[in-house]
């Protein structure tokens, strides 16, 4: 049954809105939706987010969400253009540089949204 359900990331927020207004002002989204318990972000492939106020906001040291592209360098210098800030790693099969990984399946960069989320773009190869 839930291979049929629609599927929603969740992204909390400790203030929803700045959130707002990062993934507006950084990112370019517009909520499509809003209802009692946050704010909903659709996407043209049908795609949805559902950002929430809570006290537990940035407490994953995981990445939460994650956007394909076809071309990450772009991606990136329109990212970097509008303030987005990309993370760099030092870990154990994840070594960025200049905010990029180059892995055998690919190559992505990691950011934090103004909530401490971490989102990645990814570009497969």
């Amino acid at each position: 049954m839930l291979n049929d359900a629609e599927i929603y990331a969740v992204l909390p927020a400790s203030d929803l809105g700045r959130a707002r207004e990062f993934y507006k002002d950084k990112l370019g989204l517009e909520p499509s939706e809003e209802r009692g318990d946050g704010l909903i972000y659709q996407n043209a492939a049908g795609t949805k987010i559902l950002l929430y106020e809570t006290q537990f906001a940035g407490t994953a040291q995981n990445t939460a969400l994650s956007w394909a592209t076809s071309d990450l360098d772009a991606e990136m210098a329109d990212l970097r253009s509008k303030g987005v800030v990309f993370e760099d790693y030092d870990f154990p099969g994840l070594k960025t540089e200049n905010g990029v990984a180059t892995y055998e399946e690919g190559r992505g960069a990691w950011f934090k949204d103004s909530e401490g989320n971490i989102l990645s773009v990814t570009e497969m190869g």
